[in-house]
């Protein structure tokens, strides 16, 4: 009798660890353990990341960290950390968190236009990616990356198309790099090799031409006619004469992009850069600003015409007034000087 109630002991004890061990596990990995009341939270973790990190990432999202903690130390997640972007979902466990932010990288949506340097191009990306701006710019530049694949200093930027595309969070400012130039040599297909060359201009070139359709008019509708008109000059090896070159010549003289210039005056026809279109022939050296997509089929696909000259329409405002000859373009331009003057603009 006294051996069956000491085995019964034992029975009951085991019956109430297991009971203990079975709410603990059921507490620790089962129930619900987020604290947010949006429907999702993110969790972005650093390639450099180590579980503390994690916690203290986690600590203000969850109801119980030290439940977490135990798990985590269970499934060895505070060994074996990954870096990426991770959507915590409201009412999820511990053990769903655990698996979510141990092997769900959710990648993001990274966008870019309309850049003129490289400097501002890695602060964009370096607001939607892991790395940071001056690795971006040190990737960007690199040499020897840029002499294998073609580019200079002056054509690097054109490397990157603007467009919208899916990344995972953690990237390498080398991984983008690569990634970018993949973009790049899928963007010049058969097509746009064939027109490239029917017109006589290397990628790098066309991609220069553009960056000044770019910048003279924001109206997609007028950049073919507008890319037409430096074509034309082109063949007939007349300068090519664009305010938005001189303007660059200005700021990177300057090395302030910042500058606002709204108007280009006599003097700043006569700086010494080779930008500047009204000093030196031809195209210049390299993309003075990132041309969209629009403005690159804008070159490629330039509308026939007769035009060489052009100048803002004041009647309607974004477009502009085109000619044939320069004494009617003189008539225009006399048109858009009363009007410029008539606004105060010296600068």
């Amino acid at each position: 009798m006294y051996i069956k109630k000491i085995l019964l002991t034992i029975v009951f004890i085991g019956l109430a660890v297991a009971a203990y061990f079975a709410y603990f596990v059921y507490n620790t990995m089962f129930v619900p353990n987020t604290a947010f009341n949006n429907d999702t939270a993110y969790v972005y973790i650093k390639s450099t990341d180590t579980y503390n990190n994690v916690r203290q990432q986690l600590i203000p999202l969850l109801k119980n960290i030290d439940r977490f903690d135990a798990l985590a130390k269970r499934k060895k997640y505070v060994n074996n950390v990954k870096a990426g972007r991770y959507a915590i979902k409201k009412g999820m466990n511990n053990n769903d968190i655990i698996n979510t932010i141990r092997s769900k990288n959710l990648p993001v949506k990274l966008s870019f236009n309309n850049q003129e340097t490289l400097e501002k191009l890695a602060g964009r990306v370096a607001s939607q990616i892991e790395a940071d701006s001056i690795s971006l710019i040190n990737a960007m530049k690199d040499e020897a990356f840029l002499t294998e694949n073609s580019f200079k200093d002056e054509t690097a930027l054109g490397m990157y198309i603007p467009n919208s595309y899916e990344f995972f969070w953690n990237t390498s400012a080398e991984k983008f790099t690569k990634r970018m130039l993949k973009e790049y040599k899928r963007f010049w297909n058969a097509a746009r090799e064939a027109k490239a060359k029917a017109l006589g201009l290397s990628q790098h070139e066309v991609i220069a031409l553009a960056s000044i359709v770019q910048k003279e008019t924001a109206k997609v509708d007028e950049r073919p006619r507008v890319a037409g008109v430096y074509v034309n000059r082109l063949k007939r090896r007349m300068p090519l004469q664009a305010d938005p070159t001189v303007i660059y010549a200005i700021k990177k003289k300057s090395g302030n992009f910042e500058q606002v210039i709204k108007r280009v005056l006599y003097k700043d026809l006569e700086i010494d850069s080779p930008y500047n279109t009204y000093k030196y022939a031809g195209l210049p050296p390299g993309l003075i600003t990132m041309p969209d997509v629009s403005s690159i089929d804008a070159v490629l696909n330039y509308e026939k015409h007769n035009y060489y000259y052009f100048v803002v329409n004041v009647e309607n405002f974004g477009y502009h007034k085109f000619a044939k000859t320069l004494a009617q373009h003189n008539r225009n331009r006399q048109e858009y000087i009363r009007w410029i003057n008539s606004k105060g603009i010296r600068r």
